[in-house]
């Protein structure tokens, strides 16, 4: 169960891809995850990583976490052919849920497609398609509509990579989904093995795979946030072990636990300490991780499965019939669905259709509500330290190189036959930031530089 790994996880500013210095940054760097701005920021955090010997998980913007760990990786001294991990693709979804990179579709999806051609070229083993339905989904999307956005997302982004000419057995097997349990056991048990049956089908029938590792996607999980509850955190502990435990029973290949402070804020290193106990309790425990799919021929299981895998493909064909994924983006299609799905669970909770304990079953007097409450309660501070790092970095840069290589990224923002990321290898390699990179990119697209309208390009005038 699960794997020896380094979870990298974007703060607001890094998955906003703009820098932490950001005067709109400020007061947020750091408190949500990993702050990563510059190449040296990456090799900071590498430094001493058996990197050999794990996985890097990254949730961050990708063509910049590729770029990044693959140079980062030569910096400390391994081979980037031989790195395993995996970084997230949410191109369609990315200005509808949360961070929003404020860039416009087409140069979305063209960091999403030339991250994933240039990981199978320089990174064989490295997952550069990871499709979050986590992300998406912990708003309120239920498990059809999680599954049917995710594999809508897949489809758009392979059909794009065939397009220009990738085979599909050269990055299909490299193709994985992070999806997330429910506190429905059963159900998400379903889930799981209702996505690899369409998976399966879809690459073999549709795309033409070959190769047998192109029909067998790695599934990876996250226990819900949006199940967790501010209300008497100690159940928080429950509800996540619950959730891994039907994870392991339906075979996902790794697995991650929102825990007990998860309603508050960013995890603490308590919480995930109890996270990682919990599978270790899991899996030395109940033994449940050394019976291989337990639940296989199970009536309730094998029908509930059938059921799910027919409703996903109902959903994927009526949003696809709607329109082009792309199009439907920019006019709002998905946002009406997040939209509402937040809306409908909020009713349902508010109504008692959706049963919560410490919410609206079992209730306790606030005074009474102190398990963990002083550890589920903690503040992070913005980290200032490396707010002035950064501004420290920018300072110290060769400008003629730094210039150099961001004209030439915008130059080949404007040529689409061209892989993007070897020109963003080129800025790193300039010093240059995420956020200045991301910015002579939307220029290149003929969008502000800096949609927040606070710092100033340094092309211009040039």
């Amino acid at each position: 169960m699960g794997q020896t790994g380094l979870d990298v996880i974007g703060d607001a500013p890094t998955m906003s891809m703009i820098d932490a210095d950001h005067p709109y940054s400020k007061y947020t760097a750091g408190t949500q995850g990993v702050s990563l701005s510059t190449l040296q920021d990456y090799t900071d955090l590498l430094d001493g990583v058996p990197l050999d010997n794990i996985s890097l998980s990254a949730s961050l913007p990708p063509a910049f976490a590729v770029s990044g760990i693959y140079l980062a990786s030569q910096e400390n001294g391994y081979d980037p052919s031989k790195l395993r991990g995996s970084t997230i693709q949410l191109f369609l979804y990315a200005e509808d849920c949360c961070y929003a990179p404020m860039m416009p579709f087409g140069l979305r999806r063209r960091l999403a497609s030339d991250s994933v051609a240039f990981a199978a070229r320089e990174m064989p083993k490295f997952h550069a398609l990871l499709e979050d339905t986590y992300y998406i989904s912990d708003g309120g999307l239920n498990a059809v509509e999680e599954m049917a956005l995710g594999f809508v997302e897949i489809r758009y982004l392979v059909r794009d990579l065939l397009s220009k000419g990738h085979d599909i057995d050269t990055f299909a097997p490299r193709i994985a989904i992070l999806l997330k349990a429910d506190m429905d056991f059963f159900e998400t048990v379903a889930k799981v093995r209702a996505t690899r049956r369409l998976f399966a089908t879809m690459m073999k029938e549709e795309y033409g795979a070959k190769d047998p590792r192109s029909m067998a996607v790695n599934i990876t999980s996250h226990t819900s946030g949006v199940a967790l509850t501010a209300q008497q955190p100690i159940n928080n502990v429950v509800r996540g072990a619950s959730q891994a435990l039907s994870l392991v029973m339906a075979g996902v290949q790794s697995l991650e636990i929102s825990t007990f402070d998860e309603a508050y804020r960013t995890p603490s290193e308590k919480a995930h300490e109890v996270a990682l106990r919990t599978q270790q309790v899991i899996s030395l425990e109940t033994n449940v991780s050394n019976v291989q799919d337990p639940l296989g021929g199970s009536y309730y299981v094998e029908h509930l499965t059938a059921e799910l895998e027919r409703a996903i493909r109902k959903k994927i064909d009526e949003i696809e019939a709607a329109g082009d994924p792309g199009e439907l983006a920019d006019k709002g299609y998905f946002r009406s669905i997040f939209v509402n799905a937040m809306e409908r669970y909020s009713h349902q909770v508010e109504s008692g259709e959706i049963r919560k304990v410490g919410v609206n079953a079992f209730q306790i007097p606030q005074e009474d509500d102190t398990l963990l409450r002083d550890e589920a309660g903690g503040k992070i501070e913005p980290c200032a330290e490396h707010i002035a790092s950064v501004e420290e970095f920018k300072q110290r840069r060769d400008q003629t190189k730094l210039l150099e290589g961001l004209r030439q990224l915008h130059d080949a923002g404007k040529e689409e036959s061209v892989n993007i990321l070897d020109s963003i290898i080129t800025c790193y390699r300039a010093n240059a930031s995420v956020g200045e990179m991301a910015g002579v990119l939307r220029e290149a697209y003929g969008h502000p530089y800096d949609p927040l309208n606070a710092t100033q390009s340094p092309l211009s005038g040039i």
